[in-house]
C-alpha cells in the first residue's frame, strides 16, 4: 500500500468545540474563523485578498479509524459510500470547505462560513475561481432526492439533524 506525507501548514481557528454542534457545510454557517498560517508559509498568502471564497482542505484529527460506509448527518435514514457523502470517517481524513475572505493580515486569513472544529490542522488553501469551478446542470445524487434546501433546520449540525429526523418521524 502506497502512504503519503503532508505537512499542517497552519490551524484553523473557529468558535466550534464539539462534533456535534459544528455546521455540517460552510453553506449553513454564518460563523467566523481565522486560519494562521505558519511564518515558513506566510509568503504563500499573496494574493488571497483578490478572492472572495477559498478552500481549506484540513486534517480531520478527531476523526477515529472509517467505515466506508456510513449515515450522512442530511440523511440518518440510509447508509451510504463514503465517497459519496462528506462525513469526516474516511480513509484519508481530510476535508474541504468553502469559505468567504474577509481579510488577510500577515499570516492571518480571518474567514466567514466557517464549518471546521477549533484547532483543526490546515493542510491546504486554494482560490475558488468561478471561471474553473462553477458548473451547470449538476447532479447531485441523494442530496438531489434529500431537497435539502427546503429543510427547516437551524443549524444544520449533526445534533440539529438528529432532531429535526426525529420530529419528521412522529
Amino acid at each position: 500500500m502506497e502512504t503519503a506525507t503532508y505537512r499542517i501548514i497552519g490551524t484553523i481557528h473557529s468558535p466550534f468545540t464539539d462534533q456535534d454542534t459544528t455546521p455540517i457545510q460552510s453553506i449553513f454557517s454564518e460563523a467566523e474563523g481565522t486560519i494562521e498560517v505558519f511564518p515558513e508559509y506566510a509568503e504563500g498568502l499573496e494574493g488571497v485578498d483578490g478572492f472572495s471564497y477559498i478552500y481549506l482542505l484540513y486534517h480531520f484529527h478527531r476523526a477515529n479509524g472509517y467505515r466506508l460506509r456510513q449515515r450522512p448527518f442530511a440523511d440518518g435514514s440510509k447508509e451510504r459510500g463514503i465517497f459519496a457523502i462528506r462525513h469526516f470517517s474516511r480513509p484519508n481524513p481530510i476535508g474541504i470547505s468553502l469559505v468567504e475572505v474577509v481579510s488577510v493580515e500577515g499570516s492571518t486569513v480571518r474567514v466567514r462560513g466557517i464549518d471546521v472544529l477549533d484547532g483543526t490542522p490546515l493542510l491546504d488553501i486554494k482560490p475558488y475561481v468561478r471561471q474553473f469551478d462553477q458548473r451547470d446542470d449538476v447532479r447531485s445524487g441523494w442530496v438531489d432526492a434529500r431537497h435539502i434546501e427546503e429543510m427547516k433546520v437551524r443549524s444544520f449540525s449533526p445534533k440539529d439533524l438528529r432532531e429535526y429526523e426525529e420530529s419528521s418521524r412522529t
